[in-house]
């Protein structure tokens, strides 16, 4: 019997559109296999929607349209604990479908389908999906709270200066002051979003003052970081599968200025996603700088309790040769698959291990006691907790 497998992407992001590129690319990849392919599409404003015109880029060139086509869904569970989606079509004349879910391809770029939100639905409802875990989703989704710990276990990070909302309101002057330490340039950044969205490279005051005020669009904390320069950004991915954790090549992404910006990345004139950034792989680098990285990104993978496919991305001094741990991207754009092609993955195989190590964690998450077969509302349980309550 076909399994199913449900691509879940788009979403309230900014990432929106890189996401969609994203779950058509490994739809593409995935023709192919034994999966019977099923799209779950979130809107920009939230909507659950299902139909296989979703799985064609094509669609989205009329977006209205593509929705008003779309199917509204949701997850569900059978009395004998089968998670399903059900398809509810708008006309009374259609049937609701429901459609049992074997396994789930997360193809979601920052926000709620990356930090850990869209990953404890899919606890809540038992499915197994790709990925990292609730927790490490969410640590993983905030730049700050991961260099902490990575400080903590003596892994190199540039310093940075942590400004929320209502601080900068309250005290703009010293945190300008506080910034401006380590000296200009600096670079603003958002502390939970990726694809270089809200990031901006800021080189006296002003531009400080307007940089920060543009990145509290986006979020509500942030971090001002010295810049490192000369500069040389390089990637490198991790893959926890079937059986064994790997790292790629590395890559050394090229852009118009050092730190490769969200129109670097994705807008490079065609529908290939990060695929068609422009980049050197493998990296121009020593084979003892590439070991590092390559070590550096196990141990920061391992730190964090991730799983699946990650991107980790470093920023090396091309004077000093200093290597700082940049940030992680729990779900990369396209999966990171050109990094595994380049070490002799193809995409097909790198999803069906992401699918298949999916598959094993959740066999181990449902092998433990989950629940006690105890009703502790029972009618002495109750008596006694009565007897408690008359005692406060």
């Amino acid at each position: 019997m076909q399994k199913n497998l449900i691509i879940a992407f788009g979403g309230i992001s900014p990432e929106h559109e890189v996401s969609v590129l994203t779950a058509i690319q490994a739809a593409s990849a995935l023709e192919s296999s034994n999966w019977n392919l099923i799209p779950l599409y979130i809107t920009k404003t939230g909507r659950w929607l299902t139909g296989l015109h979703l799985l064609d880029l094509e669609s989205y060139k009329e977006l209205r349209q593509a929705e008003e086509k779309g199917t509204p869904c949701h997850f569900s569970m059978t009395d004998s604990a089968q998670s399903e989606l059900v398809a509810r079509p708008e006309s009374w004349l259609s049937r609701t479908q429901h459609t049992r879910i074997d396994a789930l391809l997360c193809a979601f770029h920052g926000a709620e389908g990356e930090n850990g939100s869209f990953q404890g639905l899919c606890e809540t409802y038992n499915i197994p999906y790709t990925g990292s875990g609730v927790a490490s989703s969410a640590l993983g989704m905030d730049k700050r709270l991961t260099k902490e710990l990575c400080r903590h276990h003596h892994i190199p990070v540039v310093d940075d200066v942590h400004i929320e909302e209502e601080e900068w309101v309250q005290r703009k002057q010293k945190l300008l002051e506080n910034c401006e330490k380590p000296g200009y340039p600096l670079y603003v950044k958002p502390v939970t979003l990726g694809s270089s969205i809200g990031v901006q490279r800021v080189n006296n005051r002003q531009e400080l003052t307007d940089a920060v005020e543009e990145s509290f669009r986006y979020d509500t904390n942030l971090l001002v970081e010295k810049a490192v320069h000369p500069l040389t950004e390089i990637n490198c991915s991790v893959l926890d599968g079937e059986t064994e954790l790997k790292t790629s090549v590395c890559e050394q992404p090229l852009g118009k200025e050092e730190l490769l910006s969200f129109e670097d990345k994705y807008m490079q004139g065609d529908a290939k996603g990060m695929a068609s950034a422009s980049r050197k792989i493998p990296a121009p680098i020593s084979s003892e700088k590439t070991e590092t990285i390559q070590n550096l990104s196990r141990q920061i993978f391992k730190l964090l309790g991730c799983s699946g496919v990650a991107r980790l991305d470093f920023l090396i001094h091309s004077d000093t040769g200093e290597i700082f741990f940049n940030e992680i991207n729990t779900i990369p754009g396209s999966f990171s698959f050109y990094l595994w092609e380049a070490s002799g993955l193809h995409f097909d195989r790198l999803l069906n291990e992401l699918i298949a190590a999916s598959l094993k964690h959740h066999r181990k998450k449902n092998s433990r006691v989950r629940s006690h077969e105890v009703n502790l509302l029972s009618q002495k349980a109750v008596k006694g907790l009565k007897g408690l309550k008359g005692n406060k």
